[in-house]
């Protein structure tokens, strides 16, 4: 008998893998539904009256099956069921927080298809493209919906309220990516701001196709969150670029910067032959990296002197910057790595290029699919480093720039 390809390509650990997956999912569920009732299953509360004062009285009653597709794959899993008792006497019937109603697939799940269509494939090809991975459960219908989900929450996402959003700094930068213009890949900027909440943690605030970074596009993104009641940020982490700069004194005059030093970096090679780039590197991160503030303008003094008579160019880009570049020193020195540069964006905008590494069909797809990786949880970030001294005050003087 002739044996079709693939016939003997049994794969445990993918057989595994789901089993555990559906063992952990139900495991999750019924222990979200014991939190909810205060006692585990075939159990009674462990404290008397305990229900009562809660007014989260109720009864399981089976479960139900239900069908979930996740980067796992396609499974098939146990969802308990129970009604609870309302403070007005009723009963109702418990949602899963988890599971929400009628979801059929992961977050995930639907964050990979959706970057699929994204990155320029219609719905024909993400079908195919997807049919081992999700055992033949996504359709061309699936595309569309899930395509139509995630427009719609980026929409949502757009223009939700900041309000409440308690954040204290600000990380602006643009970033570069191909997508496809007049049937030719083309490099556009789009202009990301990443917020720094009172607990340390990075949230991004917005993501805009612009088509460049001058003062106006800069102008559009900043009035943007003013309007959406964004808190005046004490603290503002910017690339340098002379655009975002007259944005920031427009709307935040007077609120602290701090220019990125890796881009200043950058600038310094832009400004000296090749053969000096060594000794202007040794030089750069001998005076940013100074364990104190003292050193740090004791170093700049020296790189002044010295690279006036070697290369002026090079120190007229330094004195460039002016104190912008040491802002950080006014911070505590537990907090210098991470305000020193836009390196948030720069990390953001990697884990986008290692994801997609594709030239993409449009502006517009380029910004949503950023933001769909995040939403999806496909890139995580971080607490900043220092976040326990992010109330401290900075310090009123700033470096002295006297050489």
């Amino acid at each position: 008998m002739a044996v079709d390809l693939f016939d003997n390509w049994f794969d445990p650990i993918e057989t595994e893998v789901r089993a555990r997956a559906r063992e952990f999912i139900e495991e999750m569920i019924r222990g979200e539904l014991d939190t909810v009732l205060a006692r585990p299953r075939y159990s009674r509360s462990q404290v008397a009256g305990n229900e009562g004062r809660t007014g989260i009285a109720g009864h399981r009653h089976g479960s139900r099956t239900r069908s979930l597709t996740g980067t796992f794959g396609p499974i098939e899993i146990a969802v308990p069921r129970a009604r609870l008792n309302t403070l007005e006497g009723k009963t109702t019937e418990w949602k899963s927080q988890a599971l929400r109603a009628y979801q059929r697939r992961t977050l995930a799940a639907d964050a990979l298809i959706a970057s699929t269509y994204l990155a320029g494939t219609n719905t024909r090809r993400v079908r195919r493209a997807l049919a081992a991975l999700f055992g033949g459960a996504v359709g061309k219908d699936t595309v569309s919906r899930t395509w139509r989900k995630v427009k719609s929450d980026w929409d949502a996402w757009n223009t939700r309220s900041l309000a409440e959003e308690p954040i204290v700094r600000l990380i602006l930068d643009g970033t570069v990516v191909r997508v496809r213009l007049d049937r030719k890949a083309t490099s556009i900027s789009l202009l990301v701001v990443i917020g720094v909440r009172e607990d340390g943690q990075k949230v991004v605030l917005a993501i805009k196709s612009m088509g460049g970074e001058s003062t106006e596009a800069w102008r559009t993104v900043l009035d943007d969150l003013i309007k959406r009641e964004l808190r005046r940020p004490e603290f503002l982490i910017v690339d340098g670029a002379p655009g975002l700069d007259k944005a920031i004194a427009a709307v935040w005059d007077g609120v602290p910067v701090q220019r990125c030093t890796v881009h200043k970096h950058r600038n310094l090679f832009a400004h000296a032959p090749e053969r000096l780039h060594d000794e202007i590197t040794a030089d750069y991160n001998d005076m940013i990296y100074a364990a104190t503030r003292e050193e740090i303008e004791a170093r700049r003094k020296a790189f002044i002197r010295k690279w006036r008579l070697k290369h002026r160019a090079v120190a007229d880009s330094l004195e460039e910057a002016g104190d912008r570049l040491f802002t950080f020193t006014r911070l505590p020195p537990s907090q210098w790595r991470s305000a020193r540069t836009t390196n948030a964006v720069e990390r953001l905008h990697e884990e986008f290029k290692r994801r997609t590494q594709t030239v993409l069909p449009s502006a517009d797809t380029a910004a949503m699919l950023f933001w769909a990786l995040l939403a999806s949880g496909q890139i995580n970030m971080r607490k900043v480093d220092g976040w326990q001294t992010l109330s401290a005050k900075l310090i009123d003087q700033p470096i002295d720039l006297a050489a």
